[in-house]
């Protein structure tokens, strides 16, 4: 099979890894407003690689997991970034931070002791949940009500569980399992 590394998609994904490095430097140097803006524009990338590989046909298993490692480091980096410039207001959210940190590393570590590798599932309730935690932090970060990034991270957990529960049942990893039941209905196919 040709492997193909240099996609539109996949330079996305590429971009969002360095931006995630660019959100760490602007918060250590103290730009919050430039930190805004990258963080929109990474989450509006993340947003868009997904079906920009879709519509030209050059979704593969290494871009989905390009995506999960650009994933990983731009949520990261956000919650470093969001301690050095908003500590008062991470502080007081610290419970769902983490519950929302936990709900993407806990499916990551339990893939790592099952498969000795990353999983990059792409369900649709991490789909959601993406959208609920990009939301909810923007609002939270402009000094909105702290309610849509509680109600996020909560989802975020609730998709966290499901991955891990996707981890447990298969035998192998896949890539982008769109959700719970399609596993379950596929193991129970199989043993009929």
């Amino acid at each position: 099979m040709k492997r193909i590394l240099f996609t539109l998609p996949n330079m996305l994904g590429g971009l969002r890894f360095i931006l995630a490095f660019v959100l760490l430097l602007l918060a250590w140097l103290d730009k919050p407003t430039a930190f805004i803006v990258v963080m929109i524009t990474a989450f509006t990338l993340d947003a868009i690689d997904g079906p920009i590989a879709r519509r030209l046909q050059q979704d593969t298993e290494q871009g989905s997991r390009l995506d999960t490692v650009a994933d990983f480091s731009v949520y990261t980096m956000l919650v470093v970034g969001v301690w050095w410039l908003w500590r008062d207001l991470l502080s007081r959210e610290i419970l769902y931070v983490g519950l929302a940190a936990s709900s993407m590393l806990l499916p990551l570590l339990v893939a790592l002791i099952k498969f000795h590798t990353f999983t990059s599932y792409h369900t649709w309730l991490v789909k959601f949940a993406t959208v609920c935690i990009a939301v909810g932090s923007l609002i939270l970060i402009l000094g909105g009500p702290a309610l849509p990034f509680r109600i996020a991270s909560i989802v975020s957990a609730l998709a966290g569980l499901e991955q891990i529960f996707i981890t447990l049942l298969l035998n192998r990893p896949r890539s982008d399992v769109r959700h719970l039941a399609a596993v379950i209905r596929r193991r129970q196919n199989r043993s009929d």
